[in-house]
């Protein structure tokens, strides 16, 4: 502790132990032999255990701690501040002697560890120091798999006279269960985001979207700091697509969950970067992005040999450590997920104990095989297809930005904007996304999430609107900002795009990017032309692509889009929830509309896209 030489820490580590009262504190500097230490002591508190596979182990979490609590999870604002009423926060002042009654002695025989990280690539302008406190060792040993080792880059940045540059997180999985090791006081489960002190709060859960601090937790502290110091924090992928000759164009992706964002980041051919989480920075003039972790945390339903082959050989790689959460452990050690190649077992326990077909929990419904949101947690550099600059410290240039949603009846399947004002309002401040079963328990329903950001911000939304806009402003040659939608169908319900398809349209938004394909201009934004695609679909996939396809899939759905304009336009136009909107945005919106309604008098409802052929 004493070579960090960082008062900031100090005083931070030396208020928790006081609060939390462990029995002993375990300070981890990044060695291997303490790195060891705290994955061992996950077995042998119970918290993980050993699978059939070398280094792989399972962890349970409590049934009813399986995914992240948002009605307990709050950005905390000083009196007299609002982030706007679509963002849950909590007084400032009155939740932090809250949570911090709720730690009082809550450590209380149990062993705290000390564990410092880095969010970004260490020695690099987007590094970030981290010190996490926690009497879970199954949450130190998931952010060491997750993320870059610190203790050395917080020596760094103390050294520079950047000491006090450090977030902040603390954690207690709280009282156990002494037989299952899982969270017993569910109702006393908080997590909470002081963004003015640069700390995380999370107390009596383990499930790791709200127990490992620096994911989705830290984001509402780095969009803070980016408000600040002019940089963004994004709910983003990052990839490479390969273009011709081996050219690569970087491409960032926004994408609410259940929209593709990982199928898109682990696309045959291309190469990961990041499925996550990103820092957008301007050096001069150009815009760079780097992945702020270095591993994965992914769902594991549906994870098969034929769809995901990339991450199916991470998870049954012998050298690599991973641990996997809520899935079902045979009698052999082996597991099985739904989705999994093979039939469900005959039994085995899961996250609701022993287990076997039909069993259903107290309210007589049916339990599966694994959680819907069971997870697996791996490093990046064990996939075969993650890119060499994954711990590049200048990050990559950004040639293109990519915005999607779950939309049945209104985008077309790929979209570029007309530049990147028109990009961040209609692609990036309007996306909607309809629920399924899986994330709300009734499908259908839009949802509005601004830059697939919402749960995670700390400034008003109409705020961060003006930060995107403002980004681009000094971009010498802003990223080309595309809108894509996998999930449009026809009036019998029938998906129109086939799951692979999104290959192709990232192939033509890569030439695009590079303007060596042309492209039809529509009301609202610039399609492909049929044949690029029709070539494409053949070298990309094989595949014959019809006109008749391209004429369903690209015509421009007028009714449902000025209805979408309106649905977004309501939303911003409530101070109450968004805070002051800029006036470009309602500008872009009735532009837009001004279009529609035009394209609409001459050519009808619905307009095939050989209607715009000659609008170029």
């Amino acid at each position: 502790m004493e070579a960090l030489n960082s008062p900031t820490v100090f005083k931070f580590i030396a208020e928790q132990v006081l609060r939390c009262k462990p029995e002993r504190v375990f300070v981890c500097d990044d060695s291997q032999e303490d790195v060891e230490y705290i994955r061992e002591a996950a077995i042998r508190n119970g918290e993980e255990k050993p699978l059939k596979r070398p280094n792989q182990t399972v962890h349970f979490d409590a049934y009813g701690d399986q995914g992240r609590d948002r009605e307990n999870t709050k950005v905390l604002v000083p009196e007299g501040e609002s982030l706007g009423k679509l963002i849950n926060t909590g007084d400032r002042q009155k939740d932090l002697e809250d949570v911090r009654g709720v730690m009082d002695g809550i450590m209380s025989g149990k062993e705290m560890y000390i564990r410092f990280f880095c969010l970004g690539p260490k020695n690099s302008r987007f590094s970030i120091p981290c010190a996490q406190v926690t009497d879970s060792a199954y949450v130190a040993h998931s952010e060491d798999i997750l993320y870059r080792e610190g203790y050395e880059e917080m020596q760094r940045q103390t050294a520079a006279g950047k000491g006090g540059r450090v977030f902040k997180f603390v954690h207690s999985a709280g009282e156990l269960d002494p037989e299952t090791k899982v969270s017993t006081n569910l109702d006393k489960r908080r997590i909470y985001m002081d963004a003015d002190d640069s700390t995380v709060y999370s107390a009596n859960t383990q499930y790791a979207g709200n127990t490992v601090g620096l994911k989705k937790l830290a984001m509402r502290l780095a969009i803070k700091l980016g408000a600040k110091e002019g940089w963004l924090c994004e709910h983003m992928l990052v990839m490479a697509v390969h273009g011709p000759d081996g050219r690569k164009t970087y491409f960032t992706g926004a994408f609410p969950s259940m929209c593709g964002k990982t199928s898109t980041a682990m696309m045959d051919g291309e190469t990961i970067v990041g499925d996550d989480i990103a820092y957008l920075m301007n050096v001069d003039g150009v815009l760079y992005a780097v992945n702020v972790e270095a591993g994965m945390f992914g769902i594991i339903k549906d994870v098969n040999s034929v769809d995901d082959p990339m991450i199916w050989h991470a998870l049954h790689d012998p050298e690599a450590d991973r641990i996997v959460s809520n899935v079902l452990v045979k009698d052999d050690g082996d597991i099985h997920w739904i989705g999994k190649d093979g039939d469900v077992p005959a039994r085995g326990v899961n996250h609701s104990g022993e287990w076997s077909p039909g069993k259903t929990d107290a309210k007589g419904k049916k339990i599966p095989v694994s959680h819907p949101n069971a997870r697996f947690t791996l490093r990046l550099r064990d996939l075969p297809n993650v890119d060499p600059a994954l711990d590049d410290p200048n990050g990559v240039p950004v040639g293109a930005i990519v915005y999607g949603g779950r939309d049945s009846d209104t985008s077309v399947p790929v979209e570029e904007s007309f530049d990147w004002v028109h990009g961040v309002i209609t692609k990036r401040a309007a996306i909607e996304s309809e629920t399924t079963m899986a994330t709300l328990g009734t499908e259908g329903v839009r949802e509005f999430n601004p830059m697939s950001n919402l749960d995670f911000l700390a400034v008003p939304i109409a705020e961060y609107v003006r930060m995107n806009l403002d980004f681009g402003e000094g971009a010498k040659t802003p990223p080309v900002i595309f809108g894509v939608n996998y999930f449009i169908r026809d009036g019998m319900e029938n998906f129109l795009n086939a799951k692979q398809d999104k290959r192709v349209w990232y192939k033509w938004m890569e030439l695009r990017a590079h303007g060596e394909v042309d492209a039809t201009k529509t009301p609202t934004g610039f399609i492909p032309k049929y044949e690029d695609l029709k070539r494409l679909f053949m070298e990309v996939l094989g595949k014959d692509y019809s006109r008749e396809d391209y004429d369903k899939q690209f015509q421009l759905r007028i009714p449902e889009r000025l209805k979408q304009l309106a649905r977004v336009e309501g939303i911003y136009r409530k101070p109450e929830l968004v805070g002051k909107t800029p006036q470009v945005l309602f500008d872009v919106l009735e532009a837009q509309r001004a279009r529609l309604i035009e394209a609409q008098g001459r050519h009808g409802d619905y307009v095939l896209p050989g209607a715009f052929e000659g609008d170029v």
